[in-house]
């Protein structure tokens, strides 16, 4: 299985937010951490935003913050989120497919994947290495 870019820039936007859970960030201080287009992570923290996972706050001293606590934004919500296909292969054209057993065995093996990330909350991501996420990722207590 394969996440698009979309789903993993939401999960570096939350990833980076949880390192300053305090502080708003803008997106052009993530965009820049990253090396990633600032025009493809508007989109995203939009989507995150309504999704209830950030809040974004415009005009001067606004930016973008977690919503929630980390340990209250659960990996698999925000993968089910951000993800609009699940469909691992097109069935509906397969001349087989009224006899055919792989669309069931892919759809538990997604079902699989996503209980997996349902273990997770953003928490358990930064637990043990949040200190070297902020040094990789140069986030200052306050932005530049």
């Amino acid at each position: 299985m394969r996440l698009t870019k979309y789903t993993d820039y939401a999960m570096r936007v939350l990833l980076y937010l949880g390192t300053k859970p305090e502080r708003m960030c803008s997106i052009a201080e993530i965009a820049g951490a990253y090396g990633v287009s600032q025009n493809h992570l508007m989109k995203v923290v939009s989507d995150l935003a309504r999704a209830g996972f950030v809040i974004s706050l415009r005009g001067r001293a606004g930016g973008i913050r977690l919503a929630r606590p980390p340990d209250e934004i659960n990996v698999g919500e925000v993968v089910r989120r951000m993800e609009d296909d699940f469909n691992l292969v097109d069935c509906g054209n397969c001349p087989i497919a009224p006899a055919c057993q792989l669309t069931c065995a892919l759809r538990e093996a997604v079902e699989a994947f996503l209980a997996v990330l349902d273990r997770y909350a953003l928490a358990d991501l930064l637990a043990s290495r949040q200190q070297q996420l902020v040094d990789i990722l140069k986030v200052d207590a306050e932005p530049s």
